[in-house]
Formats: C-alpha cells, structure tokens, sequence
C-alpha cells in the first residue's frame, strides 16, 4: 500500500501516511464502529446504493448516526477513485475520541469517519479453487451488522491458514453460517443453496447479486439452512465476498468436493456474473 496515497480523515483529504486518530478513540478502545467495502470498476460503484443501505442498517444496529447523505458519500468515493482500474472503497466509521474510557456511549461526540481507496488484486483461487476447513461458529449474535470487531473472524481465518487452507466454514447447531470473511452456497442435484438471511449471518451485497442472476437466468436456486453432512456431499461449494466474487471450493476438511476441480454451475455463474459487472460500466 503507497504511503502516498490520499485518504478522506474527518472532512480532508490527506496523504495516507498523515492520517492519525486520537488513542481514546472508541474504534481503537473498544471496537466500536462498523465498515463497508464497495467494489468499483474501473470508477463504476458497483451496487452502491445496496452498500450504502447495509451501512445504515449496521449504524442502526450499534446507535450510531450516518454522518453523511447517500450524495455527500459518492463526492467522497468518488475524489478517490482511479477510473482506469478495478478497486475497492474502505470506508469505517466509528462513534469518535472521548476525554475518558468508559463503555457507556459518550456524549457531544463526533464520530470518525475514514474512506480510502485500494486496487483489488487478482486472485489465483477464483481458477484453481480453494481449500476449506469447518470451525465451530464462535462469533456474537449480531453478525448481520458489519462492525469492526473482527477479532473472532481473525480467529477462525488464522485457524483456517494455520491448516494451510484458505477460508473457514463456520458451523453452528451443526449448520453452516458462511465464511470467515464470506457468504457461503452449495450445489445439490443442480440446485443452488444458501443460507438464508438473519443475525447469523452478513447480508452480502455479492450473494444477493448472484441470487438476482440466478433467478433471471433459470438457475434453480435455494435459501435455505445447510447442514454439515449436505456441505460434504455437496456436488459444488462457494464462497463469495466483495472483493473476491465468487470463488469455488475444491476441498473441504481435506476431502475433495466431488470431482476436486471447479465445477459447471460455478463456470456459468462466474461468466454471468462478469458479464453482468460488464454491462453496469
């Protein structure tokens, strides 16, 4: 990541390596904010006013208000974004710096509002596939808010990387959650399945896009709760993010899922769904 690069701190635009925040500040403390990531193509937002809508329900969720309007958002985002390329736009907000710690919501507070601009990089594991291990879900009940604290999703991302694979496939009451840092879908006799959504799980703009495509395109499709045993005799598994799209899991629990390759329904979902980014530039 260049030093040099512009950032938006609190109402400035400033070079990255100048960007400070306050030691007391309750992100820092306490954890205590929520973000959102927002593809771009080459300058195109890509669903942003799906994103902007998650953002409010995740302030909502933790009482905090949006300090901006859908049209004060995009000037920002769009100050920062290169038009010739493909990235992502980090934005965190958090509920600001008070003069003292304590866990109850300060007062007369202005939050802190930062936004930059990274390049998504490609990403080998969306042709060759990707191996995956289950976890035991030991997250909070409010994983549909996208908060900062992140740390038992590091856990669970760490315990997956430690096992040489690269995601974690959560499990609770012996049913599939999603991904350390994704959505997860399975396939069965053709069909296309996901979890559905609740407090569970993250509302991801990109699992939402592929369910849209999915029905347009006459592709059977599900959401309903996986069970562990389905996700190990599934004809195909995914897992989806913002940054990644979808990627296809060949392996999971060191047992090959099915052939061990990527499979038909992900090389049609994965070719409309580039033609669908395509059509938005």
């Amino acid at each position: 990541m260049k030093e040099n690069k512009t950032v938006y701190l609190n109402g400035d635009y400033i070079p990255l390596i100048e960007a400070k925040i306050s030691v007391l500040d309750r992100g820092f403390l306490f954890g205590d904010g929520v973000y959102e990531v927002i593809p771009a193509y080459q300058g195109h937002l890509f669903h942003l006013s799906d994103h902007l809508q998650r953002l409010e329900k995740s302030l909502a969720g933790i009482r905090l208000k949006n300090p901006y309007s859908s049209e004060q958002w995009l000037d920002i985002f769009t100050f920062l974004l290169d038009r010739s390329k493909n990235q992502y736009i980090y934005l965190q907000i958090t509920r600001g710096a008070d003069v003292k710690r304590d866990h109850a919501f300060p007062e007369n507070v202005s939050p802190t509002v930062f936004v930059m601009c990274s390049d998504i990089l490609p990403f080998q594991g969306k042709i060759t596939g990707i191996k995956a291990v289950t976890l035991p879900d030991s997250r909070w009940q409010f994983c549909n808010l996208k908060t900062i604290a992140l740390l038992a999703n590091i856990l669970h991302r760490q315990d997956a990387i430690d096992q040489n694979t690269a995601e974690a496939l959560l499990i609770k009451d012996d049913y599939v959650t999603e991904g350390a840092a994704s959505n997860v879908f399975i396939v069965i006799n053709g069909t296309l399945i996901t979890p559905p959504k609740n407090h569970l799980i993250l509302p991801g703009i990109t699992r939402d896009v592929i369910l849209n495509i999915a029905q347009k395109n006459h592709i059977p499709y599900k959401e309903e709760n996986i069970s562990l045993s389905q996700l190990k005799s599934a004809e195909e598994v995914w897992v989806t993010s913002s940054t990644r799209e979808i990627v296809p899991v060949i392996e999971v629990d060191g047992l090959s899922v099915a052939t061990g390759c990527p499979g038909s329904v992900y090389q049609q979902m994965d070719q409309l769904f580039q033609a669908y980014k395509q059509s938005l530039v």
